[in-house]
């Protein structure tokens, strides 16, 4: 169990560099700071694309609209509590 969670704690801090990572590059201003940036995600993950996860961002950026009045009928309380 020792090696799992070894495996585990590289998986997540993993992600939690490349979300750092990600950010830096949407507040890169040049394109040596943005080509270092990259670098460094490609060192993490090979199959990265800057183009597809840009994309994907954006999609999901739209579907959050809806989703946030969702949660907000939900913290309501109402109908949906079951008792």
């Amino acid at each position: 169990m020792v090696e799992r969670r070894i495996e585990l704690d590289r998986r997540y801090h993993r992600k939690k560099k490349m979300g750092k990572l990600k950010e830096k590059l949407q507040r890169a201003k040049s394109t040596s700071e943005r080509d270092a940036i990259v670098a460094k995600i490609m060192k993490i993950s090979p199959w990265w694309n800057e183009a597809v996860a840009m994309a994907g961002k954006q999609g999901r950026q739209a579907a959050g609209a809806p989703k946030a009045k969702a949660s907000a009928r939900a913290s309501s309380g109402g109908s949906s509590r079951r008792k």
